[in-house]
């Protein structure tokens, strides 16, 4: 064989072991939804992504008590009794806990899952970002959410991030201009996927977006600006994201479980998103929030930061919002509010994640989900979620009434 034959395979053999890893995770994040695998693949995210450290199990676990209750039969969407069995299996529901009273009222699992499986997020993620934001301004790492970003991230200067109001950011009224669209395969958030499979970092990644739209004008929902607000806190905690939710909220809550975060190639974790953990976990987040962020008698996140957090506080952050907003859905601090009316409220990730909290009632139901029909019903599916929700709640009340 010719020196130059023996070179251009050299050559060829050493691209392929350098490019074969991130090849590998482009060709599994092709095919992650794909519908018979998608509810295994949410819950081993760790064979598709580079991960964290493990997020310890709290050294003091808490378990809620059981009280066990039977679900409605049925639910009312758009003027239309449907079953509610049926609803749970067509948006493919990988698990269910609600909570009341201190106590799990149901607990069950579908589609490979179970009480120890560590299943993604998604945009849920985002709401255990703002509770870690909330902590930093109480402790004084953050002056100020009018801060700009830029008075924490100087690199930041130049990009779309200049100047934008931190607490603008929260509010998913950044200005900058972004395609969350998952049905599009060319979308900021595809881009972004793929961007992160190949090994390009975060950070960098961010740096390309640019302004679009006037700040605090208009909500628009942009999974970067998550991403931003967790450089934000990593600058002035000096530890990874990871670190400090595992000392803040993770260890003083009683998680029962490790947890981890998908990170870019650098071990940043996927503040956005990247959060993977077991839903007994996830329902304890949202019982510390439903009790005002206080943990039996501690207070984990303030009380006022917990209020500010479901309560829109701007015109183009109400539901219904109209030419003012890309979404019926109200906005607070990284949590979503339904409307109609304005009392509960939900942390959601794509494909049907939830941490649903209704303060009426006192009750939080966590789902987990693999919908691989999310795509074509986004709305749809958000909708009828909620309409699920609101009508356990209702039976429960009814229940406890009697």
């Amino acid at each position: 064989m010719s020196k130059v034959l023996l070179f251009l395979l050299f050559t060829f053999l050493s691209l392929l072991i350098f490019y074969s890893p991130n090849l590998y995770r482009l060709y599994k994040l092709a095919n992650l939804y794909n519908e018979d695998k998608i509810s295994h693949n949410f819950i081993n995210m760790e064979d598709f992504f580079h991960t964290s450290n493990p997020i310890p199990a709290s050294k003091s676990p808490y378990v809620f008590e059981k009280s066990l209750l039977d679900l409605p039969e049925t639910y009312t969407f758009e003027g239309q009794e449907l079953n509610l069995n049926e609803g749970l299996k067509y948006f493919n529901t990988d698990g269910l806990i609600i909570l009341h009273d201190n106590k799990v009222l149901y607990e069950q699992y579908w589609n490979g899952n179970n009480q120890h499986s560590k299943h993604i997020s998604w945009s849920v993620a985002k709401s255990f970002l703002s509770a870690l934001i909330g902590i930093a301004l109480d402790e004084g790492l953050i002056d100020s959410i009018d801060d700009p970003a830029t008075k924490y991230l100087p690199d930041f200067v130049g990009t779309g991030y200049e100047g934008v109001k931190i607490k603008n950011i929260l509010q998913m009224s950044s200005g900058v201009a972004f395609n969350e669209d998952y049905a599009d395969p060319n979308s900021d958030i595809n881009k972004f996927g793929r961007a992160a499979a190949r090994g390009k970092s975060f950070r960098d990644f961010a740096k390309t977006l640019q302004n679009g739209k006037e700040q605090g004008t208009y909500n628009h929902y942009v999974s970067i600006d998550t991403q931003v607000l967790a450089m934000i806190l990593e600058s002035v905690t000096d530890m990874p994201l990871r670190e400090y939710l595992s000392k803040k909220i993770w260890n003083k809550i009683g998680m029962e479980s490790d947890a981890y975060y998908i990170t870019d190639k650098g071990g940043v974790d996927m503040a956005l998103g990247g959060l993977n953990a077991t839903l007994r976990d996830y329902s304890k987040f949202g019982y510390l929030y439903l009790n005002n962020g206080n943990w039996f008698g501690e207070q984990i996140v303030p009380e006022d930061w917990v209020e500010k957090s479901h309560t829109p506080d701007a015109p183009h952050l109400m539901p219904n919002a109209g030419e003012l907003s890309s979404s019926d859905w109200g906005y607070g601090y990284q949590w979503w509010v339904p409307g109609n009316p304005i009392s509960d409220y939900t942390a959601h990730g794509v494909y049907n994640q939830f941490i649903y909290i209704d303060p009426e009632s006192k009750i939080v139901i966590a789902k987990t989900s693999s919908n691989f029909r999310f795509r074509d019903e986004k709305e749809y599916s958000k909708a009828a979620h909620i309409a699920m929700f609101r009508s356990i709640t209702k039976h429960i009340k009814k229940e406890y009434k009697e």
